[in-house]
């Protein structure tokens, strides 16, 4: 096992993009870490440099103590599961987990020894006489997997191996990847473009938007204390409810969005201590699904007026979405900006701006105007311009 060191690593292709920028990170031996992000945004790519299937264009990578940036892709010592599992077709499922070890002229004995323990491990054993084809997709991602463990490298990459899978198997999976990388301890990055296969299964997410790392921290960290409002708005399900609000500083400091006027607690202003700065300015309030209630339910918070426009029963809780009065900002929701939507009226209108979690006995209608109770003191705010938080 090893440690994996990115120390300001570029990545710039012959056409002149710059993929990757001055990525610097340290990923601990043993650790779990999660490079999460939208398309595009260099998470992939900075995997395939530490596998040596990129060219590094400037920085240094080192696993262990060593530093790889010229070694090829057999002397780093790393296994790598891929999205489509590139399993060989004609292979049995024994002969695809024995494949790499075999590459490697390994005794006969010690190939049996590791593949039989490696089918144990991830319930492969009634299978390894079996096809790719007549196995399911879960299966096969075992396979792609048990063919990376029995190497026993320094480190193992997961480019998005969960993807091709459908909904419920992903939650299987995401707790048998968790589990077998608990188990055998060894170094792995994982990418994938779903926050909530971050949130589960890293002991550290690293976020990156456009080749830039955002924040690195661990799940929680990063829920409750963003970066800046890339992470808000990208980490959390549903995400950060972000909003446009005017901000007055007279004795006490207010904002107000919605056409409502909200007092800040001092709970709020302790995290968020220059929102005292911002008096007459415009910043970006946040708020997250959980701290919006109906206002029978605490009658004590502050509410505002808003519009029922959809209604997500999910046996447990509802996820309400609500029209507000007020300007969403859609940073880090895949999302460049607000989409208008025509009806057959040709009526113009926008899409829900606030979006709740609701207990699932409050029965709503769509259209029904009703008021939501808002914790201010959950809140968090950020400058709109550089998406810094006001801390």
């Amino acid at each position: 096992m090893a440690d994996v060191v990115f120390n300001e690593v570029n990545k710039v292709y012959d056409n002149g993009f710059h993929a990757v920028h001055d990525l610097s990170l340290d990923v601990d031996d043993g650790e779990f870490l999660v490079l999460v992000g939208p398309s595009g945004c260099g998470k992939t790519t900075a995997l395939r440099m530490v596998a040596g299937l990129e060219d590094i264009s400037g920085g240094e990578l080192f696993i262990g103590n060593r530093v790889v940036n010229k070694l090829t892709p057999k002397e780093r010592d790393v296994a790598m599961v891929f999205q489509n599992y590139a399993l060989y077709p004609h292979l049995s499922v024994y002969e695809n987990i024995a494949f790499g070890l075999r590459l490697r002229k390994a005794p006969k004995d010690e190939v049996h020894r590791q593949v039989s323990w490696a089918a144990k491990m991830l319930d492969l054993a009634p299978y390894l006489d079996r096809k790719p084809k007549q196995l399911s997709g879960g299966q096969r991602q075992r396979v792609a997997m048990g063919r990376a463990i029995v190497r026993q490298p320094q480190v193992f990459l997961m480019d998005e191996p969960l993807s091709n899978l459908d909904a419920k198997l992903r939650v299987q999976m995401r707790a048998d990847i968790a589990k077998l990388q608990h188990d055998i301890g060894t170094t792995t990055i994982y990418v994938t473009h779903d926050q909530v296969e971050a949130m589960t299964m890293g002991d550290r997410v690293a976020v990156m938007r456009n080749g830039v790392l955002q924040q690195v921290a661990d799940p929680q960290t990063l829920y409750d204390t963003p970066a800046n409002l890339f992470v808000a708005g990208f980490i959390g399900t549903p995400p950060m409810n972000l909003l446009e609000a005017n901000v007055s500083v007279n004795g006490g400091v207010t904002v107000e969005f919605g056409g409502s006027t909200f007092p800040v607690p001092d709970a709020a202003l302790s995290a968020y201590p220059a929102l005292r700065s911002y008096g007459g300015r415009q910043v970006v309030a946040g708020v997250r699904s959980q701290y919006l209630f109906p206002a029978a339910q605490r009658p004590e918070l502050p509410t505002l007026d808003a519009e029922v426009e959809l209604v997500e029963a999910l046996g447990g809780e509802s996820i309400v979405y609500f029209r507000i009065d007020a300007t969403a900002v859609r940073e880090g929701q895949h999302e460049e900006e607000e989409a208008e939507v025509v009806d057959g009226e040709g009526v113009v209108g926008t899409r829900p701006n606030l979006v709740a979690q609701y207990p699932s006995h409050v029965q709503l209608q769509i259209l029904e105007h009703v008021p939501v109770g808002i914790d201010v003191a959950k809140m968090h705010f950020f400058d709109g311009e550089s998406g810094d938080p006001l801390r």
